[in-house]
């Protein structure tokens, strides 16, 4: 029996609307993301043997917002609106999963990255070919948010007290802040 042969996918046409949200959102969710982080390292501190893993990651994600954002403002788009609702609330989700432990901290990252490798596939299926540079960050980008998870994986996120219940909180909440950040 031969292996299965792959076809390309079909592709639609991306309009400058839906580009232009897609990079709202992901430039959004970026700069959620170093809000985390910073919210997590403000209750850990430098000194926990974790700082160093978030951090790092922390530096990526920043990266990623600042590619983001010159994406953003070379097409003439703008950013969510709702970027000082996304600064206290990723502050304050990093803060208390660390405060829960560092493997509640863990298990964020896991439950965010989750969702955002499942968001930038969705994002590269929509594009196909119909946007090279945005396509080729967030594939970059992409392979880094799934280091991130399987990093949050191996230091114990599937450890945290309530795990599936924290992951399934956190992993909604995510998936709402993409819808809004679309459209705000």
């Amino acid at each position: 029996m031969s292996a299965p042969r792959d076809f390309p996918r079909p592709t639609r046409t991306v309009s400058p609307a839906e580009r232009a949200a897609m990079l709202r959102v992901d430039q959004a969710g970026e700069y959620g993301a170093t809000r985390i982080y910073a919210g997590q390292l403000a209750v850990m501190g430098d000194r926990h043997p974790y700082a160093r893993v978030i951090a790092g990651m922390a530096a990526q994600e920043d990266r990623h917002r600042a590619a983001f954002d010159a994406m953003i403002a070379r097409r003439g788009g703008r950013p969510t609106l709702l970027s000082p609702i996304w600064s206290v609330a990723g502050f304050a989700l990093g803060a208390v999963t660390a405060a829960i432990g560092p493997k509640a901290a863990m298990a964020c990252t896991a439950a965010i990255e989750t969702e955002i490798d499942r968001h930038y596939a969705q994002q590269l299926d929509e594009l196909g070919e119909g946007d090279p540079e945005l396509s080729a960050a967030i594939t970059d980008f992409q392979a880094e948010e799934v280091e991130h998870r399987d990093a949050a994986i191996a230091h114990g996120a599937e450890q945290a007290p309530a795990y599936p219940l924290l992951s399934g909180a956190i992993r909604l909440g995510c998936r709402a802040a993409i819808a809004l950040s679309k459209r705000i």
